[in-house]
């Protein structure tokens, strides 16, 4: 397994990827990635409107893009891969790069709403670790390039009295009667936690027995956090307002760089393993520069600087001499091989095992 060309995170890319089917089973452990027909792109100035996560590029970076192009990044912001794919159901049609995590992208090629391009036939596409290339959501790589991938577990303050004891996601969601607790405004990773929590198997996170939701509702339904938001939890955690927070574990990497208080925790019931990508959205008016981003991208030394500034591993073979040494020994990045067991991929269920997913977080959401 290679990561970086390194030994960082190979522990949690071993059990998470290649045990628990992020990457197609082959009988080689070597891929051949497709050759392009057509003469790749060149920068010609102009624009690209980029659809991201928040407070997920470096503003550098994208400046550092532009000065090298001649291509002006106009970046927007969502805080769910729900809110992305409403957005571009609704018609949204001013969207060149978009970042869907890996069952969104699975749900966007069935639904007709990604450019085909083969990125393995960029110049780049060389450059992707081939561990991350035949992948459930996009085999081969025709769709998207991988940006970041990690984990969502908790954030825990360690001076706080109900914090510091919190192993699993049943103390995550009974923390909230003692503690400022924060959440992510998100139905996959809110409703398998409960599930989770509830005794439901990793394997069987998209059940369609009703009675399993019923636990789970009623789980939430106890649930009370100070904070339901994807955006802004770094700093609340960092100022102390919030002391517990559901969080990916790059983000709480950031947060331990400015209070050291913090610790990531891997709760006993397991948690979803994700990877984030990057790809064109159907009827991209700026294709073209679309590819000439995701491509330059795919560089090592731009991998890098994305993962020194979100604090995740990403899947750009050579990219590890340029990364920032403090993730490398992060313990939330570079994990245990007792704690990368515990990680599974993040559900991609089927519609009906969805519509109870909203359902449920639906229902929770609105009696808060």
């Amino acid at each position: 397994m290679k990561f970086f060309t390194r030994k960082v995170g190979v522990a949690i890319a071993l059990a998470a990827v290649a045990s628990l089917g992020l990457v197609a089973c082959s009988s080689s452990s070597s891929t051949t990635t497709a050759s392009s027909s057509t003469a790749f792109p060149t920068p010609k100035g102009g624009e690209l409107n980029l659809y991201n996560w928040t407070n997920y590029i470096d503003p550098a970076q994208l400046k550092a893009f532009t000065a090298e192009t001649g291509i002006k990044v106009n970046l927007d912001t969502f805080d769910s891969n729900e809110t992305l794919l409403a957005k571009l159901q609704a018609g949204a049609t001013g969207y060149d790069v978009i970042v869907p995590s890996d069952y969104m992208v699975a749900q966007m090629v069935t639904l007709g709403l990604l450019e085909k391009v083969d990125v393995a036939g960029f110049p780049n596409g060389k450059n992707i670790d081939p561990n991350f290339l035949n992948v459930y959501w996009d085999k081969g790589r025709q769709y998207t390039a991988p940006y970041m991938y990690g984990t969502t577990g908790i954030a825990v303050n360690m001076k706080d009295p109900v914090a510091s004891k919190i192993t699993s996601w049943k103390d995550f969601f009974a923390a909230a009667k003692g503690t400022s607790v924060d959440v992510l405004k998100d139905q996959t990773e809110v409703v398998s936690a409960a599930l989770r929590a509830t005794g439901v198997a990793a394997a069987d996170l998209c059940t369609i027995d009703k009675t399993k939701y019923a636990a789970a509702q009623k789980l939430l339904d106890t649930f009370k956090p100070k904070v339901i938001n994807s955006d802004g939890g770094i700093e609340r955690m960092v100022k102390e307002s919030s002391m517990v927070r559901m969080a990916w574990n790059g983000s709480v990497h950031r947060m331990t760089v400015d209070n050291k208080n913090i610790k990531y925790v891997f709760p006993t019931e397991g948690l979803n393993f994700w990877a984030d990508n990057l790809a064109i959205a159907k009827g991209a008016k700026n294709l073209d520069n679309a590819k000439i981003f995701i491509n330059w991208m795919l560089n090592p030394k731009q991998g890098a600087v994305a993962t020194n500034f979100t604090g995740y591993a990403n899947a750009v073979l050579g990219s590890g001499p340029f990364m920032d040494p403090a993730i490398k020994a992060d313990p939330a990045i570079n994990t245990t091989p007792e704690n990368a067991k515990l990680a599974t991929p993040t559900p991609n269920c089927p519609t009906a095992a969805r519509d109870l997913y909203t359902e449920v977080f639906t229902s929770w959401t609105s009696s808060q």
